[in-house]
């Protein structure tokens, strides 16, 4: 087991503990001056075993913020024995290394005898000589579950596929100021017209940027190439992707969720850095209770944040933070504040002056548009043979907005001055 995995372990249990502790007590009461000592105990236990971990995750972004260190992870990632491949990655290899006659024959005849979905060619579906490209049909699935491990957007975002990148609109109406009226007996209603709107979906093409393969790597049959090439356009494609869905300008770009939610409670005076419980409780009250009850509610802030809003205290004297567990019966429970769903995503904006820190509401209302599926192209032009490498390059087709006019994420922003 590695350090962190038994760290992570052992907040588990200390994490076990708080939340019994927490529970021992109805939440309108004051918890006894003993219990409160324990309690604040273990607390403090956590937060030391989370600086551990977070150490430790430094360390391992650090690396990952290397492109040298990211290219050498990808490539251990990668390696495995041949033998434990599946048919379509040997088949693609094979393809990689040496051309169609390359190829065992089965893998050849079935090919060519009904266009085999293992292998297509970007220039002709039908003509194999032709060159191009080069995809297995779980690319696209295996990337797509790497980007929602990324950043946080994809994991509460409602997500749709279509089949072209048309512009696409939805039609809204704000009726919450509407009511009907009382009327005498043989007199006219009141004329009471309704009002629609139009939200649009635009997308965007998103490139992974290059990615040239050395013949050695292809050729080496240590070498998984499809497990190389999706770690990297994962990294490359996840980060500007979440990056966009979440603070976004809508301009050339998606609109994110940030720039589009509305403000539900800006800091007081001095609070540039910091965010108080009676902050939380306004800012939750800010989206009306139709939100509030609805699935997918919950908080969205940077690491740096909820750091902050750890050490805060309800008006009983309890933290305001209960820290969860990744096992147990019936299976573990998240961490939350206030019992609200909390998500992680390090491109919101961190607390700093005029900062929009803390999202709060349905968060599923944003709704993320990918058109099709990932596109992964192979050249073997005169670029890169002279350099002795294979080049792939990804595109994936994207866009994303809060489609909704009743408020049902708000904002909080820490304080000018």
């Amino acid at each position: 087991m590695t350090k962190l995995a038994q760290l992570r372990e052992q907040r588990n249990i200390e994490a076990k503990k708080a939340n019994d502790l927490n529970n021992k007590h109805p939440a309108d009461q004051r918890m006894p001056a003993a219990e409160a000592e324990k309690l604040d105990a273990v607390l403090a236990s956590i937060e030391a075993i989370d600086n551990e971990i977070s150490r430790e995750d430094r360390m391992a972004k650090l690396a990952a913020d290397n492109p040298a260190a990211q290219h050498e992870a990808a490539l251990n990632a990668a390696t495995r024995d041949t033998s434990k491949q599946g048919e379509e990655s040997q088949a693609l290899r094979a393809y990689l290394a040496g051309g169609l006659m390359n190829m065992a024959e089965g893998d050849r005849n079935r090919m060519l005898a009904r266009q085999s979905p293992d292998i297509r060619n970007a220039m002709s579906t039908t003509t194999a000589a032709e060159g191009g490209y080069t995809t297995a049909p779980e690319y696209q699935k295996t990337l797509e579950a790497a980007m929602k491990a990324f950043g946080g957007m994809r994991a509460v975002a409602s997500v749709i596929r279509t089949a072209t990148g048309t512009q696409m609109n939805f039609p809204t109406a704000d009726s919450t100021a509407e009511e009907g009226e009382i009327v005498g007996q043989n007199v006219v209603v009141a004329n009471g017209e309704t009002t629609f709107g139009n939200a649009t979906m635009d997308v965007f093409k998103y490139s992974s940027k290059d990615i040239a393969i050395p013949f050695e790597l292809v050729q080496d049959s240590f070498i998984d190439i499809e497990a190389y090439v999706q770690t990297l356009l994962a990294l490359r494609l996840g980060r500007i992707q979440n990056r966009h869905f979440t603070v976004g300008t809508g301009t050339g770009q998606p609109m994110g969720l940030v720039t589009a939610a509305g403000a539900g409670k800006i800091g007081g005076t001095g609070q540039t850095v910091t965010v108080t419980y009676d902050d939380l409780v306004d800012l939750e009250h800010s989206v009306d209770p139709v939100y509030r009850g609805a699935p997918g509610v919950g908080y969205m802030f940077h690491d740096s944040t909820l750091k902050a809003v750890r050490k805060i205290k309800d008006l009983e004297g309890r933290p305001i933070f209960v820290p969860g567990y990744e096992s147990g019966n019936p299976g573990g429970a998240p961490d939350r504040i206030m019992n609200r769903a909390i998500t992680i995503n390090q491109h919101m904006p961190v607390m700093a002056a005029n900062a929009k820190s803390i999202l709060f509401g349905q968060l599923n209302k944003y709704l993320i548009r990918d058109v099709m599926d990932l596109t992964l192209f192979r050249f073997t032009d005169s670029a890169f043979t002279r350099k002795g490498q294979i080049g792939f390059l990804a595109f994936q087709r994207s866009g994303g907005n809060l489609i909704d006019v009743g408020g049902a994420v708000k904002t909080y922003s820490n304080s000018a001055t």
